[in-house]
């Protein structure tokens, strides 16, 4: 019998996250690091931390796991990899090395279903360049995957979510909609059609949009992930300590997104995600209330939020759009801070 893996899970994918303003408190207890060398650490909540070995080098490291976002093994083992690998992409550097990071329940599943999570993850990072080289598996329920990853950097050409300046433009290069299009697929409510694509654009590898960013000299970047988009905005925001602006309507979705949120299906974490950011955003007084919800919908594997000056942001989009990135789009732009770090609007 073909193993179902989200036949095992509440939450999958980026969705389990803790929620942010949870982990924000839990952050406030660990120390920062004292030491000249490191870069970017965890002040900033940043997608990686960044640590200096010489003049030309920097190694960029980060990890991510998480429970399946799909059905099939060797699909959740393709997008835990790009999930996790997608980090070093966004700051600006080149992944090299991995290690496995697997939790599995030896005995409610079949250890073909854990072969094949492995075998996923280690095709999508051959597809990245990146030498899986060892890992650690403990017992567990349910099965968990991802990666702990090693990239290679300059020091002088980082890309932060503390990067961001007035008169930027945003953009995205992923439309939204996974974490609601996988809620559809538990309820039984969502077409297939729009599953394959949702499973597609999350095994796409945000490596195309990282040359973009390198060859125009991007400073401003983050990947949008489980505190979906309208978190890892103001996530930028504070760290820039400017204001982000995103018009809802520019933001491309995946297939029938905007129809299941009106048929009600809203996954729990788009309204962990909007507790979260509530008190510093703005909220236009028309803004449409199905696309108020997708901005907080959380992502796995989502696309690159990437700030460009104007001059160039046309430029940096067809690029883009040449690479084969599927609908980048230019959804808002960067001011001055005023009362509020985040606006929405239609």
């Amino acid at each position: 019998m073909k193993t179902d893996l989200l036949k095992l899970v509440e939450y999958g994918g980026c969705s389990a996250k803790i929620p942010a303003k949870q982990l924000e408190e839990i952050l406030k207890f660990l120390p920062l690091q004292s030491d000249p060398n490191i870069i970017v650490d965890i002040d900033t909540h940043d997608d990686a931390g960044v640590y200096k070995i010489n003049e030309d080098l920097a190694l960029v490291f980060t990890t991510d796991f998480f429970p399946p976002v799909c059905s099939d093994p060797y699909e959740f083992g393709q997008i835990a990899a790009a999930n996790s690998i997608s980090d070093v992409y966004a700051m600006g550097g080149d992944p090299v090395l991995a290690l496995n990071i697997v939790m599995f329940p030896s005995k409610g599943l079949p250890l073909e279903a854990y072969a094949e999570m492995l075998r996923g993850g280690f095709d999508k990072a051959t597809e990245a360049g990146v030498r899986i080289i060892g890992g650690h598996t403990i017992d567990d329920t349910p099965p968990k995957y991802g990666l702990a990853v090693v990239g290679y950097v300059h020091p002088g050409k980082i890309m932060t979510n503390s990067g961001a300046r007035p008169g930027d433009k945003l953009i995205l290069t992923k439309p939204l909609g996974t974490g609601i299009i996988m809620a559809a697929q538990r309820m039984g409510i969502a077409g297939q059609a729009d599953i394959e694509e949702a499973n597609r654009q999350m095994k796409l590898l945000n490596n195309k949009g990282a040359e973009v960013m390198k060859k125009y000299g991007i400073t401003g970047a983050t990947d949008i992930t489980g505190f979906g988009l309208a978190g890892h905005a103001l996530k930028m925001a504070r760290a820039s300590k400017v204001t982000v602006n995103i018009k809802m309507k520019k933001v491309p979705l995946i297939g029938k997104s905007y129809n299941l949120v009106d048929d009600g299906c809203i996954p729990g974490a788009s309204f962990r995600n909007l507790e979260y950011c509530e008190s510093d955003t703005c909220f236009a007084p028309d803004l449409d209330y199905n696309l108020k919800m997708i901005a907080f919908d959380a992502q796995t594997s989502g696309g690159l939020l990437i700030c460009v000056s104007e001059s160039k942001s046309e430029k940096v989009l067809s690029d883009l759009k040449e690479s084969g990135i599927w609908l980048p789009e230019i959804i808002g732009s960067v001011t001055e801070h005023s009362d509020k770090f985040l606006y929405l609007s239609n």
